[in-house]
């Protein structure tokens, strides 16, 4: 068996170089035996390319490509595909993830002199890479089909429209259409899954092959090609394979609980990875009341809004992108890494990081005149570093630069968290100062805080009949299931069929849609009333938990009442009988300062002041507002069914993972006990 294997393998070498490519690039590739923590980021960029490609496939088989059913068939994913929640996850996780291991990668090539002869190529393949990610993850980002998806879209699109002359033809060009529309995303589907990806392999391909050519660069910056032992090996060199895949093994299950604890535990990263906006299906008649893009793109865009004139902040924002193209030819340090250059080169790099995290805080927020400044100022320095480069990186008195590589781990741990709390001063102080801070979350007033337990299977089965009491008549829950509300909340079937069902044409299986017709709806409400499905994400549970509480009497409204977190509404208060009438008692001035306006905060976030009783409903204050939490966790729980089995699955993932990192330490420590 053995021999033929090993017949089977000199007859595929004699017609294909397999194993002649394994020996180049694994098992005799020789690399410095120094690496440190910041060499493990180009791994973790091909393990979450290669997540990205996978669970990429996967998803396009339920997605659908067209303005009408694009979000729906997201949440179709999300709901009804056996276990898409996980592949939507992962794919969503994967592209925050992949900007930050490709920034730190890009940071570790600046700090240690990678781009520096001979390996100029090798960044410029590592920009295009960037370049194209960036592209990839633009189209991508759009998909979903929910508002900031579009609205986002529309903005950077737009940008095009500056450029004299054929502006507005290639912002036409793009869309495919005079408005962003079906066309716009089913070309943007096509450049996501098909184009796009076989660029950014063929350029991932000559990265690794331009590397493998020149060599590994360290973190004392010495060739060690030019100290080799009579056999030709570099003396400060190790195979590739064994040691350093055994090696990333280990960092590999680091970086998976890491991944793993946010997918499982914290997919939304606070609305930076998947976007609140974007659980509400994109309209183009309502604009989002602050438009940005995802977080990988905002110290671009905070370059482009730094100026005031839109043609010349196009050709700022361009600028930002392109100008550490050229950052090989900028330097001219004689030394490559840090550790032997002046202090000066280390300032710089700090201030240039702390400038560039600042930039991208900023792209977040909506612009104020402190904040358009501190973006200037920063704009100023993240260009002044590159165009000055050639003066100041050559202006210290470099260290020597030993003959061989030492092991000696740089600054240490003390060091880089010295470092780190310095980066992260310099980025907070000017942020406070500016007042970077939002303003209330429930618009015009301070959120009650809610928790939601979506295993409460009372609170559950009250939200649910609130629900389908006072609210179903009108609003809808369009994406979730009877049958499914019924498996997880315990509602016997016929139960769900007598009581919930309003339609008994309905089946058990099909979609929650309300009762009322959509027609008379808009007849009765004017306008369809919103459906409900996603609110509790789109809003957020304390909006919701706090906007039911705070309805107030106001006759000049249609329906007599208002609301104190979303004034001025049109629809009446449903469930009025439960709380009765509240009115209004207005109280003095706090005081206090918005941060964003500057003007006194009740001049506008306490319409109402305080809210006092004038009719008595059937529950007291208390059962009220215990009955509203029960509704808010049904939506919540509806919003997210999976999440109780995502937290579940999570818990057993990082255990497996954790006990995997044991196994993957030990094997190390054997590898490279012997290694010196």
């Amino acid at each position: 068996m053995a021999n033929m294997l090993i017949g089977l393998r000199d007859w595929v070498d004699e017609r294909l170089p397999i194993t002649r490519a394994w020996n180049t690039h694994m098992g005799e590739y020789y690399a410095p035996k120094n690496f440190n923590f910041w060499y493990y980021f180009g791994v973790f960029s091909l393990l979450v390319l290669v997540n990205q490609l996978l669970t990429g496939v996967w998803l396009t088989m339920n997605y659908t490509p067209s303005a009408e059913e694009a979000f729906a068939s997201v949440e179709y994913i999300m709901r009804d595909v056996d276990y898409g929640w996980v592949l939507r996850y992962m794919h969503s996780t994967g592209a925050s993830a992949f900007f930050i291991v490709v920034y730190l990668h890009m940071f570790r090539a600046m700090i240690y002199g990678s781009y520096k002869k001979p390996r100029e190529l090798l960044w410029v393949f590592g920009m295009l890479i960037f370049v194209l990610l960036m592209a990839e993850a633009f189209v991508g980002y759009v998909l979903p089909w929910g508002q900031m998806s579009y609205w986002g879209a529309q903005v950077i699109i737009s940008l095009f429209g500056a450029i004299p002359v054929v502006g507005e033809d290639i912002v036409t060009w793009i869309r495919g259409d005079y408005l962003i529309s079906g066309i716009t995303l089913n070309r943007f589907f096509a450049l996501h899954v098909v184009a796009l990806p076989i660029v950014l392999l063929a350029l991932v391909v000559l990265h690794i092959l331009a590397l493998h050519e020149v060599g590994s660069n360290n973190p004392d910056g010495v060739e060690i090609k030019k100290n080799k032992g009579p056999d030709g090996i570099p003396l400060d060199g190790i195979r590739f394979h064994p040691y350093y895949s055994v090696h990333d093994v280990q960092a590999i299950a680091v970086f998976l609980f890491v991944f793993c604890a946010i997918m499982f535990f914290m997919p939304e990263m606070g609305g930076f990875f998947l976007e609140y906006a974007n659980f509400e299906e994109a309209n183009a008649l309502k604009t989002p009341d602050h438009i940005a893009p995802v977080w990988y793109f905002t110290p671009f865009y905070s370059v482009l809004r730094a100026v005031p004139d839109k043609f010349w902040g196009f050709i700022a924002f361009a600028a930002s992108v392109a100008i550490p193209f050229v950052l090989p030819w900028l330097d001219r340090s004689p030394t490559k890494s840090w550790r032997y250059r002046g202090n000066l080169n280390k300032v710089m790099l700090v201030l240039f990081v702390a400038s560039f995290l600042i930039l991208g805080v900023l792209g977040v927020k909506s612009p104020t005149p402190e904040r358009t400044l501190l973006a200037q100022i920063c704009s100023i320095f993240y260009f002044g570093f590159f165009l000055f480069m050639p003066i100041w990186s050559g202006m210290d008195k470099p260290k020597p630069v030993p003959e061989r590589v030492t092991m000696d781990g740089g600054i240490g741990i003390f060091g880089s968290l010295a470092g780190l709390i310095l980066i992260l001063a310099l980025t907070f102080i000017p942020l406070k100062v500016v007042g970077a801070e939002s303003a209330f979350d429930c618009g015009t007033m301070p959120c009650d805080q809610v928790e939601l337990d979506i295993e409460n299977k009372d609170s559950l089965q009250n939200g649910a009949k609130v629900f389908m009491n006072y609210c179903m008549g009108c609003h809808s829950l369009k994406y979730a299931r009877y049958n499914r509300v019924a498996a997880d909340l315990g509602i016997p079937e016929d139960l769900m069929l007598g009581n919930i069902i309003a339609d008994p044409d309905v089946k058990v299986g099909a979609l929650m849609e309300n009762a009322m017709d959509i027609d008379r709806a808009k007849v009765w409400f004017g306008a369809a009333p919103p459906d409900l499905t996603l609110v509790a994400r789109a809003r957020n549970p304390n909006w919701l938990y706090t906007y039911l509480r705070t309805f107030y009497q106001d006759p000049t409204r249609p329906y007599g009442v208002n609301n104190r977190v979303f004034p001025n509404v049109g629809m009446p208060h449903a469930l009025l009988e439960l709380q009765g009438m509240m009115a209004c008692a207005p109280t003095a001035s706090h005081g206090e300062m918005d941060p964003l306006s500057g003007t006194a905060m009740s001049d506008h976030s306490d319409p109402c002041g305080t809210l006092e009783i004038l009719e008595d409903g059937r529950m007291s204050m208390e059962e009220y507002d215990e009955t509203i939490y029960d509704l808010v966790n049904f939506l919540g729980y509806v919003a997210e069914p999976m999440k109780a089995d995502r937290q579940r699955i999570g818990i057993y993932s990082l255990l497996f993972i954790a006990i995997f990192f044991v196994f993957a330490t030990l094997l190390n420590r054997e590898y490279w006990k012997d290694v010196h």
